[in-house]
């Protein structure tokens, strides 16, 4: 079975059943970092601009490198601008993304939707793609474009303010 990085090398040659291997691979955890993004808004459209974009600029593609940063990258960077253009109403998570320890899943996805909306973008970024997306602080660094320490950061600083939004009643 082909990696992912030989994928997009294939895709760079213009081989569409490797384009629909990816999508296949990835057809769960983009469309869900995107949907916890924007709560929920455009997912659809995101989705398809970042594929399309996978697709323009996978000559470009460092093979050396691993494929999902660079896809959640690109994800990211459209889901950034799509932020600056309209800021997102916070909308309920679908109860198939979000369960957490027998709470009811739709009001678990809600209070998760609402703490998330009360982080700044830097931090916001780093909790989705740490916790929703079992990226690494490396990987991360790499998809948000900073150096590693700040990823740690920006984590820490997160969880401290989520922490005292849940224990003041904020969410």
């Amino acid at each position: 079975m082909a990696t992912d990085e030989e994928l997009v090398g294939q895709v760079a040659r213009g081989d569409e059943t490797a384009v629909r291997e990816l999508l296949r691979r990835y057809e769960r955890a983009l469309p869900h970092f995107i949907y916890r993004y924007t709560g929920g808004q455009d997912v659809e459209d995101l989705y398809q601009e970042t594929w399309l974009r996978v697709v323009q600029q996978s000559a470009r593609f460092d093979a050396t490198k691993r494929f999902s940063p660079w896809l959640f990258q690109i994800a990211l960077t459209l889901c950034r601008d799509w932020h600056r253009r309209r800021p997102p109403p916070v909308a309920a998570v679908p109860p198939d993304v979000i369960a957490p320890n027998g709470v009811a899943q739709s009001e678990a996805g809600l209070d998760a939707a609402r703490l998330l909306a009360l982080l700044p973008e830097p931090q916001r970024e780093v909790v989705i793609l740490r916790f929703y997306h079992d990226l690494t602080t490396e990987q991360i660094a790499a998809v948000v474009g900073c150096p590693p320490g700040t990823v740690k950061s920006r984590l820490h600083h997160a969880l401290a303010r989520l922490a005292a939004a849940v224990q003041n009643g904020v969410a």
